[in-house]
């Protein structure tokens, strides 16, 4: 390989465009591969299709400079990433035919020396799994090609930075291929690279995520024994805080995301038996939203008791977390859509979004003036300052800021 290899990139999304656009800010060549159509013409004409702070003005520079370009097919090149959905299929079962579609993408490219990594959030194994499909179209290749998993760790609204700075796992199939890729990502990454296999890396993202949603469990499951209990949850928590071994979370309306509400299924499917806890922990956080849901309703039967119509329910935030515009496995937007199916009249707002396919979108003075009821789902920073005389329900702290 060259001192600066040429890359390609599978899967423009929230993590494969941003980590494309930051390589090729290294004044490396990138090609960043998706099948919409739309996603290629929007980042040829240097322009994003997504929500990430400093993402816009990057990926203008990168591609002004012809350092990224889109297509919706590979190129030859000499480091592979593939960085594309995992989703579920059947009982939470972990769906790796993107990864596979992905890996098969690429397959006729393929040349000696390549480095082909795995980014998307994976079930242990995958990896070795992929390594098997490339030999047995390409057998020629084995023992010729290097192959690693290389998990993302990254904050959205913060990507950029994080993928730049943070620590990363790096596994590969064997020595020289972790070896190789821990070259590949010093180009980019000045957080420090931690060599380990490949099946480890494949666990140790599923691990981490594991174990924030056990943490958020637990003060979910704090909220609702404090509201049956008639106690502030926020100042408990502030003040369970102060114990210096003890950092309790903030709960929320559920779990949502690519990562957190999905992670830990992966373990559970794969390993049943033993995944007690992280399948509780995945229940009690799936179940407050259930309980959100039922919350609002009997809210919304009292008031219709009291005052004798149907309120109008701002329901204020759809993002999966505040200041974002993903709703990627969203809870507050499993909590509208549940709404949206009963008699309720609910009014949708989302500041970060301009539409969604099928709600429609109010603007927060519009919520604010029509509604009977405030309902915040999310802690986007434009709810901190509002003022509103009107029942509110706070599922995420917005009123005690």
């Amino acid at each position: 390989m060259s001192n600066k290899p040429n890359v390609v990139m599978v899967g423009l999304g929230y993590i494969g465009l941003p980590t494309a656009a930051l390589i090729a800010s290294r004044n490396i060549k990138v090609t960043g591969v998706d099948i919409h159509q739309h996603v290629v013409d929007t980042i040829n004409k240097g322009e994003i299709h997504i929500i990430e702070p400093d993402l816009d003005g990057l990926v203008h520079h990168v591609v002004k400079d012809k350092f990224l370009t889109a297509s919706t097919t590979p190129v030859e090149a000499d480091v592979y990433l593939i960085a594309v959905p995992t989703p579920f299929k059947g009982d939470h079962e972990p769906d790796i035919s993107y990864v596979e579609s992905a890996t098969r993408a690429i397959l006729p490219t393929l040349k000696e020396g390549v480095l082909v990594i795995i980014e998307s959030t994976s079930p242990v194994g995958t990896t070795e799994k992929m390594e098997a499909v490339i030999f047995s179209e390409r057998p020629e290749l084995k023992g010729k090609i290097f192959m690693a998993y290389c998990p993302e760790r990254v904050l959205p609204g913060n990507v950029i930075y994080e993928l730049e700075h943070n620590d990363r796992a790096i596994g590969g199939i064997n020595e020289e291929s972790t070896e190789k890729a821990v070259w590949f990502y010093k180009h980019f990454v000045k957080g420090e690279l931690h060599k380990t296999n490949a099946k480890t890396a494949e666990m140790c993202k599923l691990v981490e995520n594991s174990s924030r949603d056990a943490q958020i469990a637990f003060a979910n499951e704090l909220s609702m024994i404090c509201d049956e209990a008639g106690i502030n949850v926020w100042e408990l928590i502030r003040l369970a805080n102060k114990h210096p071994r003890v950092n309790i979370l903030q709960p929320g309306t559920g779990v949502g995301g690519h990562c957190i509400a999905v992670d830990p299924w992966f373990i559970v499917s794969e390993f049943p038996e033993q995944a007690k806890i992280i399948r509780i922990a995945r229940e009690i956080n799936n179940y407050k939203t259930e309980w959100v849901i039922e919350k609002i309703k009997n809210t919304a039967l009292q008031f219709e008791l009291d005052n004798g119509k149907k309120p109008k329910i701002a329901a204020m935030g759809l993002a999966f977390k505040p200041n974002i515009d993903d709703l990627r496995e969203s809870p507050a937007l499993n909590v509208v859509t549940a709404l949206q199916n009963t008699t309720l009249s609910i009014l949708a707002v989302e500041p970060n979004i301009e539409s969604h396919k099928t709600l429609e979108i109010f603007s927060i003075d519009q919520a604010l003036n029509d509604a009977d009821i405030i309902v915040y789902l999310v802690a986007h920073d434009q709810f901190k300052t509002l003022k509103s005389n009107k029942l509110v329900l706070d599922f995420c702290n917005v009123t005690n800021q």
